[in-house]
């Protein structure tokens, strides 16, 4: 399993269903935009204190990124 695409995936799950923008998501995150954006689509290779703050900014555990379908 791909685990960028599967982080990519839930973050983009999770923020849709919190109602967040990927720009508001960003905001939250101290993230850019396009580094959210390439996250979702499993261009970007996440480190664990990233994990971490996109967890934070969504509310929810950064096991839940990892989490398979």
């Amino acid at each position: 399993m791909d685990m960028r695409r599967l982080v990519g995936r839930n973050a983009a799950r999770i923020r849709r269903q919190k109602g967040l923008t990927q720009e508001q998501l960003a905001e939250r995150s101290g993230l850019s935009q396009q580094y959210i954006s390439g996250l979702e689509q499993g261009r970007r290779n996440p480190t664990v204190v990233t994990l971490f703050e996109l967890a934070t900014a969504l509310g929810v555990s950064h096991v839940d990124l990892v989490q398979p379908d």
